[in-house]
C-alpha cells in the first residue's frame, strides 16, 4: 500500500516539486539574509520569510498532487499523458532547473561562510590587512620612571611618521598601547590588532644622550625584519625619528611619501625645539587637568608656532567636559579656554588633522553645529584618511543627521585602525539597533563586553537590544549585569516596561525619577519603552533646555525614533537645529509602538 502511495507521488511529480520548491526557499532565504540589511530591511524578514514559506508548502504539494505544468501551460494531472514526449521534455527540464535551484543555494551558503565579515569570526582576533602595523610602547630603561612620558611619546611619534608610508595600515595608540608589558607571543598581540607587522623596541634618556633600540617583526612567524641600535644626542631626536621610519619603510619594502603628502601630519614642533617637544609629550601623558594645560602652555610658549599643542590642550579640555570631568562654571570655562586655543591652532596650521577633529567636536557638542562640525571633519578625513579619530567622529555627525548607514561604514572603518576601543564599539551599536540590525548590534556589544568586561554602558546597551526584540527576561538579565549605578537602574527601568507586571514596572519609573538632574534624555527613553509619548516629549524638552548631550542621538535612537511620525518629533528637531527629514541614505526600520500589557 506504502508502496503504491510512493509510486503515485512519484508518477505526479510530487517529489520534484518538493526538492525545486525547497531549494527556492533555501536559495532566497540566503540571499534576503545577506542584501536584506544593506537594503534596510528589518532582521525579522528572513524569519517571517520562512515561516511564510514553511505555511505554503503544504499547500504547494497539493497543487502538485493535482495539476501539472506542461509545454502548454498548467494541466489537471488527469489530463496528462504520462509517456508522451512532452511531458518527459518538461521533466527534464525540471531536473534541470531543480539542479540550477540547488547550485545557487549552495553558492550563496558558501560565499556567506567563505568571504571576509566586517565582524570578526572569532572572539579577540581581527583580520590581518596584507600591510599594515602597530607600535607597541617601547620600553622605559632610564632609571627615572618619570621618564615614561618619553618613552611613550617616542612611540606616538613612530605612529605618526609610519602613517606617511604609502599603504601602510597603522594602528592608533589606544589599541597598541593596551599590550604594554603583555606576556603574548607577537603573533597573539597581531592576532588581536588585526595588523601583519609590529615595531617594538627600548628608550634610554641619559642626559642629553638617547639610546633606542628597535626591532620589526613579522607577526606570522615571529622573525625579525629587521633591527638596530642608535645612541644620539637628544638634540638629534627627529633626525633620528625620521631615520629609523625610513628604515622601517625599506625594510617594508614600501615608500614613504612626501613631507608635504595631506597625510603627513606630524607631531614635532615648526621650529624643532626639542624642548618643546618634551613639554608636549609630558602634557599628553599627565593624568591631571591642570598639570596638561600647564605643559601645553609652556610647549607653545616654547615655540609659539605650535599648532598641535594648541590643539591638543583643546581637545583634553573638551573630552573633560564631555567626560563629565567639568561642569557649570567650570566647565563654560573649559569651552572659552579650548575656543581660543582652536582658533589660535586653525591660524597656524588650517591643514593638521587634529586642529579639524577638535574644531568639529567643540561645534557639535558645545554649539550643536551639525553641519559646521561636518564640514570641520569631512576636512580631518581629507587630511589624515587614516585617522581612525577622524573617521569615528564623522560617523558620529552623520549619525547625529540621521545618515546611519554611512556612520556604520565609518565607525567600522575607524574600527579597523582601534580594534580594541570599546567605546566605539558602542557607538556602532547605537547605529545599527535603529537600523533594525540587532544581530549585528549584539555582536558589536559582545565585543565591547570581551574588551572591558566591568565596563560601564555595555550591559545597558545590550538590554536596550533586548528591549526592542521585546524579551523582558534577556532584557531584565542584561540589565541586571551592568555594574550598579544609574545606567543599571534606567536599564532596568526600561526591561521592567515590556514585563507583565505592571506594578514592577510603575515602581521602577518612580525609581528612576530620582535622577532627575542630568537624566532627562533617559527618563525620556523609559517612557518610550512605556508607550506614553506626552510623557516622553516632556522629557525630551527639559533635555533640550539642559542641553543635554543625549539629544545628539534624537535621529538615531532606536527607543524614541517609534514616534519619530509625530508632529512633535519633528519640531523637536528642528529645534535642535537637526536636518528634518533625516539625511538618512536609508530609511530606518520600522519600529511600531509598544503595546502596553
Amino acid at each position: 500500500m506504502i508502496g503504491k502511495f510512493i509510486g503515485e507521488l512519484k508518477r505526479r511529480n510530487v517529489p520534484r516539486a518538493a526538492i525545486l520548491y525547497i531549494g527556492s526557499v533555501w536559495a532566497l532565504a540566503q540571499g534576503i539574509a545577506q542584501l536584506g540589511p544593506e537594503l534596510g530591511a528589518p532582521e525579522s524578514a528572513t524569519r517571517w520569510f520562512l515561516i511564510a514559506a514553511a505555511i505554503g508548502f503544504p499547500l504547494w504539494l497539493a497543487f502538485s498532487w493535482r495539476y501539472e505544468f506542461t509545454s502548454q501551460g498548467i494541466k489537471l494531472e488527469s489530463e496528462v499523458d504520462d509517456n508522451a514526449p512532452d511531458a518527459r521534455t518538461v521533466k527534464r527540464r525540471t531536473d534541470l532547473v531543480i539542479i540550477g535551484v540547488l547550485a545557487i543555494a549552495v553558492v550563496l551558503l558558501l560565499t556567506d561562510r567563505l568571504v571576509e565579515r566586517t565582524m570578526p569570526a572569532q572572539a579577540g582576533q581581527v583580520a590581518a590587512a596584507g600591510n599594515s602595523i602597530a607600535v607597541l610602547p617601547f620600553e622605559n630603561q632610564s632609571s627615572d620612571k618619570d621618564q615614561q612620558y618619553f618613552s611613550d611619546g617616542l612611540s606616538e611619534g613612530f605612529i605618526i611618521a609610519l602613517a606617511r608610508i604609502d599603504g601602510l595600515r597603522v594602528i592608533n595608540r589606544k589599541s597598541s598601547f593596551e599590550f604594554r608589558d603583555s606576556k603574548d607571543d607577537p603573533k597573539a598581540i597581531a592576532g588581536k590588532l588585526g595588523v601583519s607587522h609590529l615595531l617594538e623596541g627600548s628608550v634610554q634618556r641619559v642626559g642629553d644622550i638617547v639610546r633606542v633600540r628597535a626591532n620589526l617583526i613579522k607577526a606570522a612567524d615571529g622573525s625579525t625584519l629587521w633591527a638596530d641600535n642608535y645612541d644620539r644626542p637628544y638634540k638629534d631626536l627627529f633626525a633620528l625619528q625620521d631615520q629609523i621610519t625610513s628604515q622601517v619603510a625599506t625594510a617594508l619594502k614600501s615608500k614613504l611619501q612626501p613631507v608635504s603628502a595631506p597625510k603627513a601630519q606630524s607631531d614635532h614642533p615648526p621650529s624643532g625645539n626639542v624642548d618643546a617637544y618634551d613639554a608636549f609629550m609630558k602634557a599628553r601623558s599627565a593624568t591631571v587637568l591642570d598639570e596638561a594645560v600647564k605643559q601645553f602652555d609652556r610647549a607653545v610658549e616654547l615655540d609659539p608656532d605650535y599648532a598641535l599643542a594648541y590643539a591638543s590642550k583643546a581637545r583634553m579640555l573638551v573630552d573633560t567636559v564631555s567626560n563629565g570631568g567639568l561642569s557649570g562654571a567650570e566647565a563654560e570655562q573649559a569651552y572659552e579656554q579650548a575656543d581660543a586655543a582652536i582658533e589660535q591652532a586653525v591660524r597656524l596650521a588650517p591643514d593638521q588633522a587634529t586642529t579639524r577633529i577638535t574644531r568639529g567636536y567643540l561645534l557639535m557638542l558645545r554649539d550643536f553645529d551639525w553641519r559646521g562640525a561636518e564640514a570641520e571633519l569631512k576636512r580631518a578625513v581629507e587630511l589624515a584618511p587614516d585617522d581612525g579619530d577622524a573617521l569615528y567622529m564623522l560617523g558620529l555627525v552623520r549619525a547625529s543627521q540621521g545618515d546611519l548607514a554611512q556612520a556604520v561604514e565609518l565607525t567600522r572603518k575607524a574600527l579597523q585602525l582601534n580594534p580594541r576601543s570599546a567605546d566605539w564599539y558602542r557607538w556602532l551599536v547605537a547605529y545599527l539597533m535603529p537600523l533594525g540590525r540587532l544581530d549585528e548590534a549584539e555582536q558589536a556589544i559582545a565585543r565591547a563586553i570581551e574588551l572591558q568586561p566591568e565596563g560601564i554602558y555595555n550591559h545597558h546597551l545590550l538590554a536596550i537590544v533586548k528591549v526592542l526584540r521585546k524579551d523582558p527576561a534577556a532584557a531584565s538579565k542584561a540589565a541586571e549585569a551592568e555594574p550598579p549605578g544609574q545606567w543599571r537602574d534606567f536599564a532596568l527601568a526600561m526591561a521592567a516596561q515590556i514585563g507583565p507586571d505592571r506594578a514592577i514596572a510603575d515602581a521602577s519609573v518612580q525609581a528612576v525619577e530620582q535622577y532627575e538632574d542630568g537624566w532627562a534624555f533617559q527618563m525620556a527613553q523609559v517612557y518610550a519603552v512605556r508607550g506614553e509619548p506626552d510623557a516622553m516629549f516632556e522629557w525630551l524638552q527639559r533635555a533640550w533646555k539642559a542641553r543635554d548631550p543625549g539629544m545628539q542621538s534624537l535621529l538615531y535612537d532606536a527607543l524614541l525614533l517609534r514616534y519619530r511620525d509625530d508632529p512633535r518629533y519633528a519640531a523637536l528637531a528642528k529645534q535642535a537645529g537637526l536636518p528634518w527629514p533625516p539625511v538618512s541614505a536609508k530609511p530606518v526600520a520600522p519600529m511600531a509602538p509598544p503595546v502596553k500589557p
